[in-house]
C-alpha cells in the first residue's frame, strides 16, 4: 500500500517539477558571462578599481537589444572555462580565441574581433630580433598559461615561462629575465603603444604569427542563449553601435 502511494504521488510530483524547471528557464532573465580581467583593452582593471573595457561594455548592452539582462563578473583565467562547464556562469566573454579543441566542449558566438599572436621584444634589441622566426634555440619566451599564445610557442624551439598574468611577464621582460613575450595583438598594442610606463622600452617584432577570431563563448548545446547573443550582436553591427564601440577603445 505504501509502495503504491510512493509510486502515485510521483506520477504527479515529476511533470510538477518539469513544469516549473521549463517555466523558470523560459523566465530566467539575467544571464552572467565571465570575464578575466587582464587583458586590456578587451577586459580591465582601471585605476579606479573598476572592471571595464571593450567586452565588459559590449556585453550588458548585447542584453539591452534583447530584453535580457547579461552582466560580467571578473574570474581568473585558469579556471574560466572548468566554470562555464559546471554551470557557475553562462557564457565567457574574456578575448576568447576560436579554436577547434575549444569548439568540442564550447559553441561560439558570430566573431566579435580577429586578431594574432605577436612577439614583444625590449626595443633595445629591435635589430637582432626582427620576428619570432629569427628567435635563438632556447630563448625564454613569457606568455600567459593556457593562452593561444601559450599553445602557438610550442611550435617554436623556445623556453617558454608561463605567467598567471601576461602582465607578469612584462615585467620580467622589463627586469631582463626573457627574451620576449607572446601575447594577443591588441593586448599587445595597449601595452607597448598606450601604456606610458612601456612605449618606449618596448615594441613588437614583425607581423602577428597566427591569425584568430574572437568571439564569446556558452555551453555546448545552449543555443537558446547563443542565439540571444547573436541576435543582440546583429542588432549592435546594423544600427552602428558595435562599430561605434570598437571604435571608442581603439580596436580594428
Amino acid at each position: 500500500m505504501k509502495k503504491y502511494a510512493i509510486i502515485a504521488l510521483a506520477i504527479l510530483v515529476v511533470p510538477a517539477m518539469l513544469f516549473a524547471g521549463g517555466a523558470s528557464e523560459a523566465e530566467k532573465t539575467e544571464y552572467v558571462f565571465a570575464t578575466d580581467a587582464t587583458w586590456p583593452p578587451f577586459e580591465y582593471i582601471d585605476e579606479d578599481g573598476n572592471l571595464t573595457g571593450f567586452e565588459v561594455e559590449l556585453v550588458p548592452m548585447i542584453g539591452e537589444a534583447v530584453g535580457k539582462t547579461f552582466v560580467v563578473e571578473n574570474i581568473p583565467w585558469d579556471t574560466i572555462f572548468a566554470g562555464l562547464r559546471n554551470g557557475q556562469y553562462d557564457a565567457v566573454a574574456s578575448g576568447v580565441t576560436v579554436t577547434e579543441e575549444r569548439k568540442a566542449t564550447i559553441d561560439f558566438s558570430t566573431p566579435i574581433n580577429q586578431q594574432g599572436q605577436v612577439l614583444i621584444i625590449d626595443s633595445s634589441r629591435a635589430d637582432e630580433i626582427t620576428s619570432i622566426d629569427v628567435l635563438a634555440e632556447g630563448a625564454r619566451i613569457g606568455v600567459q598559461i593556457g593562452t593561444t599564445g601559450d599553445f602557438a610557442l610550442e611550435s617554436y624551439p623556445v623556453e617558454i615561462r608561463r605567467y598567471d598574468d601576461i602582465g607578469l611577464a612584462i615585467e620580467d621582460l622589463l627586469n631582463g629575465n626573457l627574451d620576449g613575450a607572446v601575447c594577443d595583438s591588441l593586448i599587445a598594442g595597449d601595452f607597448v603603444l598606450q601604456n606610458e610606463n612601456y612605449k618606449d622600452r618596448l615594441t613588437i617584432a614583425g607581423e602577428p604569427f597566427t591569425s584568430e577570431d574572437i568571439a564569446i563563448g556558452v555551453q555546448k548545446g545552449n543555443t537558446e542563449l547563443l542565439d540571444m547573443i547573436n541576435e543582440g550582436l546583429q542588432i549592435l553591427m546594423e544600427n552602428g553601435e558595435f562599430d561605434a564601440l570598437k571604435a571608442k577603445w581603439g580596436i580594428i
